[in-house]
């Protein structure tokens, strides 16, 4: 039987539901890890966990909004209580709206996007970094995007935005942090197939979806990040499909 890499760790991954935030906590899971799964729709977070088999005994489901303050406090004292401590932060939870070029984007959809993407990131950091200040250890992982890296028309204005900034936030998280023992890192992928795809203006067909990065490849990414070992940082990682240019 294989050694399990994360046998012992407990981890948060938010955005869980879905996409990348499923594969990366079945990852974890199958790795060995208690991972407290958060996601808006419970019905979500309970499928994942069937739809895990083996491992889904490990996976433990938080219907929450990350956009939520206070229910995200809440969330951190329920999970410091299941898990055997929180070894692992990732916040992946992330939105996006139709109508997001500027001249279309309203206020309400502009505050919606930053306060799930950007927001909800810097809340949940918050509220697990004492716990990991206190031990001297701890790995924070913040799903950003290639539109965090260069500004997106596609991905929109209030898109690029919350994703320049949980970048910034991550990065600003490995030069606080990293001398306390505490490593963050930001991964930034580019096209995705996962369900925010739905949400475009023009949804893309099967046949692209097929060359994007798929959620496994990023979670991963995720793996190596929380895997290394302690004395070494990946402060930022770039992931794209093959196809897709950047230079």
């Amino acid at each position: 039987m294989r050694d399990m890499r994360l046998k012992g760790k407990g981890a948060i991954v938010t955005g869980a539901g879905s996409g990348i935030g499923e594969a990366v906590a079945r990852c974890f899971a199958q790795e060995g890890a208690e991972v407290v799964t958060v996601g808006r729709t419970r019905s979500k977070l309970q499928q994942a966990v069937v739809d895990a088999g083996d491992c889904g005994a490990r996976l433990h489901p938080y219907p929450l909004d990350v956009s939520d303050a206070q229910a995200v406090d809440t969330l951190t004292a329920w999970a410091a209580d299941t898990l055997p401590q929180i070894d692992i932060l990732v916040n992946n939870a992330g939105t996006n709206v139709q109508r997001r070029a500027l001249e279309d984007l309203s206020r309400e959809d502009f505050d919606t996007v930053v306060r799930v993407n950007l927001n909800g990131a810097f809340y949940l950091m918050q509220a697990v970094l004492p716990g990991m200040r206190e031990r001297g250890d701890g790995v924070l992982i913040t799903v950003s995007s290639i539109a965090g890296v260069r500004t997106s028309v596609l991905g929109g204005a209030s898109y690029s935005a919350s994703k320049h900034g949980v970048r910034s936030l991550s990065l600003a998280a490995h030069l606080e942090e990293g001398p306390r023992g505490i490593r963050s890192c930001v991964i930034c992928p580019g096209e995705v197939n996962t369900p925010i795809l739905d949400n475009r203006p023009v949804v893309p067909g099967d046949d692209k979806r097929a060359l994007m990065l798929q959620p496994e490849d990023v979670a991963d990414a995720a793996l190596l990040v929380a895997t290394l070992h302690p004395r070494a940082c990946i402060p930022e990682l770039i992931i794209t499909p093959t196809v897709q240019s950047f230079a």
